[in-house]
């Protein structure tokens, strides 16, 4: 997030540091400019008190885009352990204001699509669209006051129904027939028409 803020690559910085030479103006002397937002992306299953998930990736293809920035070791198809850190990456953004780069933390969680393993980027969306964290009024009681399971799964139920609600329509307007040119026409002289019969070489 400081590397978004102030332009600086701070492992570059750090390298030049070790080599013995002095922090340069550009460093102590710079700016910080707009509002940067980082969330962890870890093999945890929120919906179970946050305990690790372990498994293969089937699906792990990271947002991409202005400011939009992707931490990670991992690729897809690759396996969670139980040795290490449940962390698989960090989704980091960045935009003029702290409003734009919450919204935009929450289309770069839509767009992160992670398959195979239990993770927090729903809980992370959860508390990007929440009023009082929108507003600002939390601090480090904001889970234990504000989240429960039931809430996220409450969530994702609604989304559920409502991407199949979408899915049907679509299927429904796919498999209704193109109107035809005449069919139109008859339409536009008040519907004063008749439907043809199909020959019965047809089958019908």
């Amino acid at each position: 997030m400081t590397e978004l803020i102030t332009g600086l690559d701070l492992v570059k910085e750090q390298l030049r540091v070790a080599s013995g030479e002095k922090l340069s103006e550009r460093v102590t002397n710079r700016t910080m400019r707009g509002h940067a937002i980082e969330i962890r992306v870890c093999a945890e299953d929120p919906l179970n008190q946050f305990l690790p998930d372990v498994g293969k990736l089937k699906h792990f293809r990271v947002p991409q885009g202005p400011g939009i920035r992707v931490d990670s070791g991992y690729e897809e198809g690759d396996e969670i352990p139980i040795f290490y850190d449940p962390l698989m990456a960090k989704l980091i953004v960045y935009a003029e204001d702290r409003i734009s780069a919450i919204d935009r933390m929450i289309e770069a969680i839509r767009r992160f699509d992670l398959r195979g393993v239990a993770s927090t980027l729903d809980f992370c969306r959860w508390v990007m669209e929440h009023p009082d964290f929108r507003e600002g009024w939390f601090d480090t009681h904001f889970i234990a006051r504000k989240f429960s399971p039931e809430m996220l799964e409450e969530k994702l139920n609604n989304e559920e129904k409502q991407a199949l609600a979408i899915a049907a329509l679509m299927l429904r307007d796919a498999k209704q027939p193109a109107e035809s040119p005449q069919d139109s026409s008859a339409h536009s002289n008040g519907g004063n028409w008749k439907r043809r019969s199909v020959p019965q070489r047809f089958g019908i």
